[in-house]
């Protein structure tokens, strides 16, 4: 037969360990006294008065959110598929416990209603550009939403835009026509520029007849240095009509 003695020890240990709670650094426990709420404590050790109080526990630390890709339809009826990171965390567990049933669930089907309603007002060159400006208005739009449950949303990032098929062919043909038009201008620039040149040159030549004979001769000293047997160079005229009026001096 069990001693009473053991029953009041068994029933003492069983209350005192109902009625001490141990929360760690980023834990707070909301206390519910007979139903009524009668705030939240921790860290540390809490104690609760047994069969009277009751505690939930709520985590402060930041929480990362998979938003699931959802169908969107974009401004310029484009249909993507678009998923998102959430990052929150708790600042107010009374709120968080009191204020909505299940906050997690509550908060990703907001953030699942919010992403379609905000990308549903943006084109697609948008979504994929300026997504910064994206992120933020996500941002600002689910934090507020989400004050009233003492939950702060601290950043919002679209990960992925899934596109069609025959709209990433597009864009490929596309970037590639943008790169084609890029490299004629340059190539055209730079014929603009090399006949910008030439033109200057063929001016100053024009000017100084003796620059262009000085050319000839270092262009014949450079082709000389190379190891061909038979070199054909263009002779000016100009130099034969010196050469000839040497030749007359000394025969008349």
């Amino acid at each position: 037969m069990v001693s009473p003695i053991y029953v009041i020890v068994a029933f003492v240990v069983i209350l005192l360990a109902s009625a001490i709670k141990i929360l760690k650094e980023y834990e707070r426990g909301v206390v519910f006294r007979l139903g009524r709420s009668i705030g939240y404590k921790g860290p540390g050790i809490i104690f609760l008065i047994p069969l009277v109080d009751r505690m939930v526990k709520v985590s402060l630390r930041t929480i990362a959110m998979d938003v699931p890709p959802q169908d969107i339809i974009t401004k310029d009826n484009v249909s993507v598929k678009v998923n998102a990171v959430l990052y929150f965390q708790v600042v107010f567990p009374d709120k968080a416990i009191i204020e909505v049933e299940e906050y997690l669930f509550a908060t990703s089907q907001l953030a699942q209603t919010t992403l379609r309603s905000v990308l549903g007002q943006a084109e697609l060159d948008e979504l994929l550009s300026a997504r910064d400006k994206i992120n933020h208005e996500l941002q600002q739009i689910i934090d507020e939403q989400t004050d009233k449950w003492g939950i702060k949303v601290s950043m919002v990032e679209v990960k992925h835009v899934d596109l069609p098929p025959e709209m990433q062919r597009a864009m490929a043909r596309q970037a590639e026509a943008e790169r084609e038009r890029r490299a004629k201008i340059i190539h055209a620039d730079g014929e603009f520029q090399a006949s910008q040149t030439l033109a200057n040159a063929a001016e100053i030549l024009a000017r100084h007849p003796q620059a262009l004979q000085l050319r000839y001769l270092q262009t014949l000293n450079e082709i000389a240095t190379e190891n061909s047997s038979t070199i054909i160079f263009p002779f000016p005229i100009d130099m034969l009509e010196s050469f000839k009026d040497v030749f007359k001096k000394v025969t008349s």
